[in-house]
């Protein structure tokens, strides 16, 4: 629930812009921030859960999280959407905390499953965020959905206050040597340096897609393309599958084929998405292939780095997932920009080289060293 804030303006673009009387660019260009703040929590706070009890970390949080959607819902201007877009996208990496905290918690051979089951529920939310921004936001008014979306994060801090135990920190220092640590993290990793790289082709991809599907259901003169591309949404559950599945031990496959196989299904899905146009119900095995190849790629490359140092799993997550959002960012805004260019064809074939880029990355990641452990 709490990282459906940061995709609930996607189905909505359009009907913001009518409200506030902008551009559909520049509502698309609220979207990306959202992904840019998301990386830069992820970058810049994502580490203190090594440095800081994770339970207070949540708290504070979900406080931000609940004040920045609330301001969002009553904001008249483009101007202020902007800087609320990017603020809500910060406060959003809230899940993020929960696979290290697992890791912590967990012994090894438990790990994986875990970590599978979490980034299960985070695929849900992602889908849910579409579905309820596309169906209630285009039913009630976007306005609506985020007051609703703020009221949400409230309980979801009682909630988590009365039942998540203390989580202490694991690394002992300044929170400036802990963002000087991640530099070294990135050095002593090479497969983490190429699995983030992966993560963000792959999630660049993704991204560019969901951010420009609503503009294509437009296109075919339906009424209410929010409420249509909501529908759209719950397709992708089967990525969710794939989550349980993947994060299970894969002793018989190595891991890099799980994440060049993500990438291939990726790929064809958009090759499928070209079909669209002619019919929307293409979009049905399009969604299926895409969200059950960046799934499956996702869940085996975060079993693989968060097994790489337990104790440094929050900053390890974040190079990881900062790489990963900040690719959304940049997948979002080839959206926007190929859109006026060349319209869905453009969006499918650069969405076919991303997922290619991945496969090729993953095949050249294959004979890297394993990760050498530090007490660092």
């Amino acid at each position: 629930m709490i990282v459906a804030n940061n995709y609930y303006i996607q189905p909505l673009q359009v009907p913001i812009a009518a409200d506030l009387g902008i551009s559909e660019s520049l509502a698309a260009i609220a979207a990306a921030l959202t992904q840019a703040g998301y990386a830069l929590g992820l970058l810049l706070i994502l580490p203190l859960g090594d440095l800081m009890d994770k339970r207070r970390m949540l708290t504070v949080l979900l406080l931000l999280a609940a004040t920045m959607m609330l301001a969002f819902s009553m904001t008249t201007s483009g101007a202020a959407l902007l800087p609320l877009a990017a603020a809500i996208g910060i406060s959003s990496i809230v899940p993020q905390i929960l696979p290290p905290a697992a890791v912590q918690i967990l012994p090894p051979d438990q790990r994986g499953a875990a970590v599978g089951r979490i980034l299960g529920g985070l695929l849900l939310g992602i889908i849910l965020s579409r579905f309820v921004g596309g169906i209630v936001g285009g039913t009630l008014g976007w306005r609506w959905l985020y007051a609703i979306a703020a009221a949400t994060m409230i309980a979801l801090l009682i909630l988590l206050r009365r039942t998540l135990p203390p989580l202490p920190p694991s690394y002992q220092g300044s929170y400036a040597a802990l963002i000087r640590s991640l530099g070294p993290l990135v050095q002593r990793h090479a497969k983490l340096r190429s699995l983030s790289l992966i993560a963000a082709a792959q999630f660049a991809a993704f991204s560019l897609f969901w951010s420009r599907l609503v503009f294509l259901i437009a296109d075919q003169g339906l009424d209410s393309p929010a409420i249509y591309a909501g529908w759209f949404a719950p397709i992708g559950a089967v990525g969710v599958i794939a989550a349980q599945f993947t994060g299970r031990p894969q002793r018989r496959i190595a891991a890099h084929r799980i994440v060049a196989l993500g990438g291939a299904l990726m790929a064809a899905g958009f090759a499928t998405m070209t079909l669209a146009p002619l019919h929307l119900l293409w979009l049905v095995p399009a969604i299926m292939l895409l969200d059950l190849g960046m799934q499956t790629s996702h869940v085996a490359s975060m079993a693989q780095i968060l097994g790489m140092e337990p104790a440094a799993g929050s900053r390890l997550n974040t190079i990881y997932m900062s790489s990963r959002f900040a690719g959304g960012f940049v997948g979002t805004l080839i959206g926007a920009l190929l859109w006026p260019l060349g319209g869905w064809m453009a969006v499918c074939t650069a969405g076919v080289a991303l997922g290619a880029t991945s496969i090729l990355l993953a095949h050249a990641g294959q004979g890297l060293p394993a990760p050498r452990q530090s007490c660092d």
